[in-house]
């Protein structure tokens, strides 16, 4: 009976120990991963800029971004979704090349976009850290409250764009970072938690919601440019 236990304990073990090792390697990858599609996004959305690229358009970004991430879906399991991950992360990085420029623009708008940068990086750093620690509220207990409320807000972020509300606009800026911050959150415990196995999909699912924190904070800040010295 002794042996036994002993064994069932070892056994245990063994199993926690192997689940803590896939847990570790899903996190490194996924961080690797979103490293890098993060470079080279900001290097597309620097080119975007550089050669003054028309937008894609309301349509246009829509359908590229849902095939790219259908399509990434679709791959998630081979090669070939690395592959698919760039090609959706740097479609989204042309997309915020028009947004940039117009940003550039404005009085200041280089010291927006920047100190924008620098408050999403902090952001993440912090939410990222804060997802792990034994503090943190269970994020994974509100998944469902989070995918109809980013649902939501998208919906309304359309009408303000289709019937030209700017204080919904605004509002729905404000919603998207309470939204992107608690996906960050929810993503990282997922992981943790052995809920995500596939480093591809929640690198995607990271580098939306820093884009969306990105695009929804420059948005909020924009509205306080500055005025030229």
């Amino acid at each position: 009976m002794i042996s036994q236990a002993r064994s069932a304990v070892s056994i245990g073990r063994l199993d926690h120990a192997a689940t803590a090792a896939v847990t570790n390697s899903v996190l490194r990858n996924t961080y690797w991963l979103l490293g890098m599609t993060l470079v080279f996004s900001a290097m597309t959305a620097a080119a975007s800029v550089a050669s003054s690229l028309p937008s894609p358009g309301l349509i246009g970004t829509l359908v590229g971004y849902f095939g790219l991430l259908f399509l990434t879906t679709k791959l998630r399991n081979s090669n070939w979704g690395l592959l698919s991950t760039f090609a959706l992360t740097g479609f989204m990085g042309y997309t915020l090349g028009p947004i940039l420029s117009a940003y550039l623009a404005l009085p200041r708008g280089g010291e927006l976009v920047a100190t924008t940068l620098a408050v999403t990086a902090v952001a993440f750093i912090g939410l990222s850290a804060y997802a792990r620690s034994t503090r943190a509220v269970n994020m994974l207990r509100f998944g469902t409250f989070l995918f109809v409320g980013i649902l939501t807000a998208f919906v309304l972020g359309l009408a303000a764009i289709f019937f030209a509300m700017p204080a919904l606009s605004l509002a729905v800026s404000g919603l998207f970072v309470l939204l992107m911050s608690g996906l960050i959150v929810y993503q990282i415990q997922s992981i943790v938690a052995g809920g995500e196995t596939n480093y591809i999909m929640a690198t995607v699912t990271l580098f939306v919601s820093i884009f969306n924190l990105f695009t929804s904070l420059l948005h909020l800040l924009g509205i306080f440019p500055g005025e030229e010295s």
